[in-house]
């Protein structure tokens, strides 16, 4: 059995989505983002402070980082990380964690959460969220997902971010080859049982 500790966020829904299509059975607890990520207890399974984090009761292991976590399901299950293609999901999983989720994420504090507070802040985020968008336009117009023809833990973990793309006000219906992708994957039922394990009235906002 595995216990996931996650929240109503991008990354948090990353793990929901993968244990659903991997059709893994697993608990979930609620961890609220207003402090109990600071109580000592989840501290002592993520150093950080930061959801998700899962624990693999089968095996008594814990592991945090959203996308290691990804990557031990993956290989756990043998589903959506194939050996031979890991060198290409590595790269475009690299990239969600260190380009696509930090920089959309100040985007949301200054864009959305703190709108007004710094010109600045707004319009740099807002430049970068939007170079974003356009080079994940360019190689989805190469590549069906993001690092081959296959779907996988990489395509995952960075549709989760676009997810919110209203609040990026960058226009995703803009962007032919990332609206086909971003539609493709939330037509998935797995993906949609995900989506909505931490809040049920959810609706994926499709880009039309």
């Amino acid at each position: 059995m595995i216990e996931l500790f996650t929240a109503d966020t991008p990354n948090g829904w990353k793990i929901s989505i993968m244990l659903e299509e991997i059709d893994f059975k697993y608990k979930l607890t609620k961890v609220n983002l207003s402090g109990d990520q600071f109580k000592p207890e989840f501290k002592k399974i993520s150093p950080f402070n930061k959801i998700p984090v899962i624990i693999d009761h089968e095996n008594d292991k814990t592991v945090f980082e959203s996308g290691v976590i990804l990557m031990y399901l993956g290989e756990k299950s043998k589903k959506l990380y194939p050996e031979a293609d890991r060198l290409e999901i590595n790269q475009w999983l690299m990239a969600q964690m260190a380009i696509v989720g930090p920089m959309i994420g100040q985007h949301h504090q200054f864009h959305y959460y703190h709108q007004g507070k710094s010109e600045w802040g707004e319009e740099r985020y807002f430049k970068i969220t939007r170079k974003i968008y356009e080079d994940l336009e360019a190689r989805l117009a190469q590549s069906k997902f993001l690092a081959n023809d296959k779907y996988s833990i990489a395509d995952i973990a960075t549709w989760s971010w676009i997810a919110r793309h209203k609040r990026h006000d960058i226009g995703l219906n803009n962007f032919e080859n990332l609206s086909r992708w971003f539609i493709e994957i939330a037509e998935r039922p797995a993906v949609v049982k995900g989506f909505k394990a931490l809040n049920k009235g959810a609706e994926i906002d499709l880009p039309y």
